[in-house]
């Protein structure tokens, strides 16, 4: 195989690869009726003037499969904390007893469930868009590198081979958004 066949597909694994990174991550955010720290990761708290990460003030846990408790390194940030996860716009309602801040995720309904599908679903197009981008771009650079010398054949051949990475990260896509559907459909 020759050098340029080889970076072309090497540029297009690492473009593949983060476009799945990202999709397991969009994904993590998307709640599927469990208690997850990853929730809270949108919300933000002022802290001394300044909005910072709740996870960088408290403690988030999840207990059971329907309850978050929030517990922060100060207990003036009960309140604050509060208001953010309140402003955050996440439907949840968070109690505080004095010490943490106790938070019961309600079950997912029916049409909340199908919602939920279909930004899982949208975010997948999203990765696949990426990961076609990322084909174009190798198969781009194995053109140029056909008029700077490289033979019809390899260019078919690495072609060839592109296709097949894309295939196969096309099917991961496919794997990972079939997890998660049926991570949200379970009730």
């Amino acid at each position: 195989m020759s050098e340029e066949i080889h970076m072309a597909l090497e540029d297009a694994r690492e473009k593949m690869t983060k476009a799945i990174e990202r999709l397991e991550s969009e994904l993590s955010k998307i709640r599927a009726g469990k208690a997850h720290p990853s929730m809270l990761e949108s919300v933000r708290v002022d802290y001394y003037g300044s909005l910072t990460p709740v996870s960088q003030v408290a403690n988030v846990n999840s207990t059971d499969a329907r309850t978050l408790v929030v517990q922060p390194w100060e207990k003036s940030m009960l309140d604050p904390i509060t208001t953010g996860i309140i402003n955050a716009n996440l439907g949840l309602n968070p109690m505080n007893n004095g010490e943490v801040l106790i938070i019961n995720v309600p079950p997912l309904t029916e049409d909340r469930r199908k919602e939920l599908s279909k930004r899982a679903r949208s975010e997948g197009e999203g990765a696949r868009v990426a990961i076609r981008n990322a084909r174009k771009d190798a198969n781009d650079y194995l053109k140029d590198a056909k008029n700077d010398g490289l033979s019809e054949d390899e260019v078919k051949k690495g072609e060839q081979q592109v296709q097949e990475l894309t295939d196969k990260y096309v099917g991961k896509v496919e794997s990972v958004l079939s997890a998660k559907e049926a991570d949200i459909m379970t009730i």
